[in-house]
């Protein structure tokens, strides 16, 4: 059985500041062994659960957080950007499920550390009207592979908040968010253990639970993208795009035929943002 897993910082216990998530100080390399070492708990959970090959994806960032010779040898490891659908590349349809590690609410919602992609340039993303965050848009991409996700692990604002779109995942809280920055956590012992638990579970379930997709506009495509920019400096750029639509001074429309088409949308956007910095 394949189990895929997307490994993000900000929903790791103990993590709530900005500068634990970005590289060049002490309390980053401190996070990322903390991030390491929850993906680990996860990956001894999918083994115990029957998990013959497991695929990890760093998913945050430069997307070079993980600590390869921390990592557990039976699993495999994807580092580095850009890369072909970004926090789930790699992902397949003969995997059995997707573990979402370390996640975060989406842009202008509660949470540790919340934002959707680039907290520097997006505020809401809209999928055919659904407001949606790294997890939604992801999750929607692997369910157009037929992959369920089958967990997702961070602090309690994120599990309410997915929780409408992945009822039957398993959803591990590690913390208690307090504000944006500031949190209530649990020892990183008992998020390993919670961890550990909740993952041999979702692997022992994961024929069960129903792959989450986004009902098709006009019959089955496009996909439709709206994103309000962060300013209208950054709608001005985003309608560079030729096939770009501008809604307002700060809403872009694009469209895709695949939830892929979608992810690589964002992606673009949140590179091409990198200018106006």
């Amino acid at each position: 059985m394949k189990i895929y897993i997307s490994a993000d910082i900000e929903g790791v216990a103990g993590v709530v500041a900005p500068n634990q998530v970005t590289p060049g100080n002490p309390e980053y390399e401190r996070a990322r062994r903390l991030m390491t070492a929850e993906v680990n708990a996860a990956i001894e959970g999918a083994l115990a659960g029957g998990a013959t090959e497991i695929l990890v994806n760093d998913s945050h960032g430069t997307m070079l957080n993980l600590l390869p010779d921390e990592l557990h040898p039976a699993a495999e490891l994807i580092l580095g950007r850009p890369k072909t659908n970004g926090m789930f590349a790699g992902l397949e349809p003969d995997f059995a499920g997707v573990l979402c590690l370390g996640f975060h609410g989406s842009a202008r919602r509660a949470g540790i550390l919340a934002h959707t992609t680039n907290s520097f340039a997006f505020g809401r993303v809209r999928v055919n009207g659904l407001e949606l965050g790294e997890a939604g848009c992801y999750g929607a991409y692997a369910g157009e592979l037929d992959v369920p996700v089958i967990l997702l692990s961070g602090d309690d604002a994120f599990a309410e908040e997915i929780q409408p779109l992945f009822p039957e995942a398993e959803r591990v809280v590690v913390k208690q968010a307090l504000g944006q920055r500031a949190a209530r956590s649990v020892a990183p012992m008992i998020a390993r253990d919670r961890l550990r638990a909740a993952s041999r579970r979702a692997v022992e379930r994961a024929a069960n639970v129903t792959p989450f997709r986004i009902p098709p506009e006009n019959g089955g495509a496009p996909y439709r993208l709206e994103i309000e920019m962060n300013s209208p400096a950054l709608a001005d750029l985003a309608a560079l795009i030729p096939v770009a639509v501008r809604l307002d001074p700060v809403t872009i429309r694009l469209t895709a035929d695949r939830m892929a088409g979608i992810l690589g949308w964002i992606n673009s956007l949140s590179a091409m943002s990198a200018s106006l910095r």
